[in-house]
């Protein structure tokens, strides 16, 4: 018997209604398609289902055995679809993302865009929060997977340093021509005016350990709290600023001259951290990958799983 749920579908909705017309508006098909449907199960089961008369319609004996059984097997066949409607929408997972709000303004729009066009199927939640959010949101496993730099080591959490980006001296368009230039030494800073980050950012505070070197420890110049905010002074020529390669692309686009530092390189190391004892799921693994390959546009220096995680100067 080759029964198909299209034809239980037509004998339900003419036993229900009475009517071939009326059940075929029901579903969408023609009087004589019904019919042909219902006619068609009918010599599956070997039996005359319905009665039918000018005036009327009626189920035949063998009709009312069917009824509860047609009912069942289309019953549970909807439940089946339900289910797997719903494990296709499973599938289209989502990935919870936690960031600094320097990662996410200058490195995530690049890579949420390709990531959309390379895996349709994942939707993607960001949130920028502050570093120890990010640490604190990732060990209670309210997301999948965060970047930062200077993220702590603690228990439960897994730290990799993800890749490392330079710091870099930008300079207002006409002070060096434009564009990224030779790198050049911390020396040559000496006598410029600098506009920074504050003082108590992770960030400067390593910018701040080389300026020291140069005899500009603690001195007083503006200073602004977004990366954003410095590009845009020193765009407008109130001075120059250090601030690592990942804004490399928006000083190149703003005109600015650029150069990487030397004597000494310093490295700043962006991690991406996960909670110690989950299995990562392979969506978050394929968002690190793409940040990755987007940060090597950036200048910055891919690192294995087995660098040393810490953020130093060489």
């Amino acid at each position: 018997m080759n029964v198909s749920n299209r034809q239980l579908h037509a004998f339900l909705e003419v036993a229900r209604l009475q009517s071939f017309a009326r059940a075929a508006e029901q579903v969408h098909l023609s009087a004589s398609g019904m019919s042909m449907l219902v006619k068609e199960l009918e010599k599956q089961v070997g039996a005359r289902l319905f009665n039918r008369t000018t005036r009327s319609l009626t189920l035949t004996d063998a009709g009312r055995r069917l009824l509860p059984v047609a009912e069942r097997i289309v019953g549970e066949l909807r439940a089946l679809a339900a289910v797997l409607d719903g494990s296709e929408a499973a599938v289209r997972s989502r990935l919870l993302v936690a960031a600094t709000p320097m990662i996410s303004a200058s490195l995530l729009p690049e890579v949420l865009r390709g990531f959309a066009d390379s895996h349709p199927e994942v939707q993607v939640q960001l949130t920028d929060v502050e570093v120890g959010t990010v640490r604190q949101r990732v060990m209670e496993g309210d997301v999948d997977i965060g970047f930062g730099f200077f993220v702590k080591p603690a228990v439960g959490l897994s730290r990799q340093p993800l890749c490392k980006f330079r710091l870099m001296h930008i300079a207002p368009p006409d002070a060096h021509g434009s564009g990224l230039a030779d790198s050049r030494p911390w020396s040559s800073l000496r006598g410029l005016p600098l506009v920074s980050l504050p003082a108590d950012n992770p960030i400067q505070v390593v910018i701040e350990k080389q300026l020291a070197r140069l005899g500009r420890a603690h001195e007083e110049r503006p200073r602004m709290n977004l990366i954003g905010t410095l590009i845009g002074m020193v765009r407008a020529g109130r001075g120059h600023a250090i601030i690592p390669s990942f804004a490399l692309e928006e000083c190149l686009r703003q005109g600015l001259a650029v150069a990487m530092l030397r004597e000494p390189v310093v490295h700043l190391d962006l991690y991406q951290v996960t909670k110690r004892g989950t299995h990562s799921k392979p969506a978050a693994l394929a968002f690190a990958a793409a940040l990755k390959r987007a940060a090597g546009g950036r200048l910055a220096v891919p690192q294995p799983p087995a660098t040393r995680s810490a953020t130093k100067a060489a």
